[in-house]
């Protein structure tokens, strides 16, 4: 049986037959009144405060562009919106009345869908299932299939994307289709606001344009829209007015979306609450020999022609946006992605595609920026997660030297200030800040000669950042080559010597890290603030 058959055969009595509107307008919309509003609002983790007094005002039927580097505050704030989390102290206010979402459900429920950056579907489940997840209509108990498949057929349709069947696996979708099914899911809920985060990110040029599209229509109806994006000219074209956070604070609301000149933005973007100590750069350049030659290097839809060189003692760093491609590239260079295109060489020797091992071998160590998933045994003591690169070192016919593991794993500690210098203890009982030194501390026992920090000080203390800075600066003086990648821009400017800022998943600038600066940078990725056509 065909799939419109399937779905002509399991209408309801009493189901809808006509075409409803892609959302309705709420009977008491009142344009311009103001639907959300945040005051003061803080929310902490341990050791970051990652909202500090925020205020935010939203109104109906405007789409409110929120704009701030990686670490400003931007995600924690949807979370609280979308009720994942709940803010320490101030006030949220949702159509007048203060609020505090318990769950994404109760937020759901009041009128604020959100679309995330990282989408939170379910591969296994059919794009109307995904559509109509945890409030799927139902008929004396049975979910009523053949309306979620038609009206979501409907959604696609003016979503602009009626070739999507609606019982498709979500897993059989590219990037861009499951894009397109996260909205539907939006779309099919009675929205008063509507949250995008970076929604474009995975749209062709022709998609985003559709997407305005459907936004004018959302707005028009009285829906309110936050839209978050690093790219200047979307904020020009969609957007009515602009909140801009810093360091978790708002450093300006209320300004005009398309006619604030674009360096008052970047300032608002830029300067830091929080002190970089950054150790002192060798005077002398001393000569140093190639390390790492990347040559064209490629991966469709991460990065494009990358080439690149890192030379023994010298740090590197990479600035970009989120979605650039800086942490595939890193990965692809270590070999745990394949590369589509290009090579890769460590002092002369083309290393093999997709292979690790062979990288670990000629002297590549990584640690990537998820550490506590991707490079930590939490259950495991220190020692066994330091001497883990190195493992074959300690074990002789099934047995290991855990004596001489904890032994080694001990110098290490000493070397890099762990505290506590107990081996022994859970690698999760640490901070952030000294279970990073444990996954940069893995690759001292080895023959590394270049080492890959994908964010470095990624949830890290002001105090053990400067600590990490010490580390790598370090190690580069002791001839060991690094490639840094971080979303902290003057954490990049202040560490590396060379810097590549990246954007779309090329390189757009190479120079001395004294040559640059924060605005600079940010000017480059953000696709620059003197775009043609934009205020300046």
């Amino acid at each position: 049986m065909t799939e419109n058959s399937g779905e002509q055969t399991s209408t309801t009595a009493g189901e809808p037959t006509e075409p409803q509107p892609l959302l309705a307008a709420p009977a008491d919309t009142v344009p311009g009144e103001v639907v959300l509003r945040l005051t003061d609002v803080v929310k902490t983790f341990p050791g970051v405060r990652a909202l500090d007094g925020v205020q935010l005002e939203v109104r109906a039927g405007e789409v409110h562009c929120l704009l701030g580097q990686n670490g400003a505050g931007k995600s924690t704030l949807i979370k609280v919106l979308s009720g994942a989390h709940q803010p320490d102290s101030g006030q949220v206010e949702w159509l007048g009345e203060p609020t505090t979402f318990a769950n994404p459900q109760a937020a759901m429920k009041a009128g604020i869908a959100t679309i995330y950056q990282e989408l939170d579907l379910v591969d296994d489940l059919s794009v109307a299932e995904n559509a109509f997840l945890g409030h799927e209509p139902r008929t004396l108990g049975f979910v009523r299939r053949g309306y979620m498949a038609r009206r979501t057929r409907e959604i696609l349709g003016r979503l602009g994307h009626a070739e999507i069947p609606p019982r498709r696996m979500v897993r059989s979708l590219p990037a861009a289709g499951k894009q397109v099914v996260s909205m539907a899911r939006a779309l099919s809920h009675d929205a008063r606001l509507i949250i995008m985060d970076e929604p474009s990110a995975v749209l062709a040029h022709d998609e985003v344009g559709n997407l305005f599209r459907i936004i004018r229509e959302l707005t028009a109806q009285g829906i309110a829209v936050i839209y978050i994006s690093h790219r200047m000219e979307e904020i020009r074209e969609i957007g009515d007015r602009v909140t801009v956070l810093k360091d978790g604070r708002t450093t300006a609301a209320d300004l005009p979306a398309r006619t604030t000149p674009t360096r008052d933005l970047v300032s608002r973007m830029t300067g830091r609450t929080i002190e970089y100590v950054f150790p002192d750069r060798p005077t002398a350049e001393p000569e140093h020999s190639e390390l790492l030659r990347v040559r064209e290097l490629s991966r469709e839809g991460e990065f494009a022609d990358v080439s690149l060189t890192v030379h023994s003692g010298e740090i590197v760093g990479i600035a970009g946006l989120v979605g650039s491609g800086r942490s595939e590239l890193l990965e692809t260079i270590f070999g745990a992605r394949r590369a589509e295109a290009g090579t890769v060489s460590m002092a002369g020797r083309t290393l093999r595609p997709g292979s690790v091992g062979a990288a670990v071998r000629a002297g590549l160590g990584m640690a990537p920026e998820e550490r506590k998933s991707q490079a930590l045994l939490l259950g495991e003591p220190i020692y066994r997660n330091v001497t883990l690169a190195t493992f074959s070192r300690w074990a002789r016919l099934g047995f290991t030297n855990a004596g001489r593991e904890r032994s080694e794993a001990e110098a290490v500690a000493d070397r890099l200030d762990l505290r506590p210098r107990d081996v022994r203890r859970p690698v999760r009982t640490l901070s952030g800040g000294n279970q990073q030194k444990v996954v940069v501390g893995r690759w001292l026992l080895g023959d590394t000669k270049l080492l890959l920090l994908d964010e470095p000080t990624r949830g890290v203390d002001v105090g053990a950042r400067a600590e990490l800075y010490q580390v790598i600066r370090a190690l580069a003086a002791q001839g060991v080559g690094v490639l840094l990648v971080s979303s902290e821009v003057p954490e990049v400017l202040g560490l590396a010597d060379r810097v590549l800022v990246m954007r779309e998943g090329r390189v757009v600038r190479e120079a001395p890290a004294g040559e640059l600066d924060e605005d600079t940078v940010l000017d480059l990725v953000m696709a620059g603030s003197l775009m043609e056509g934009a205020p300046a």
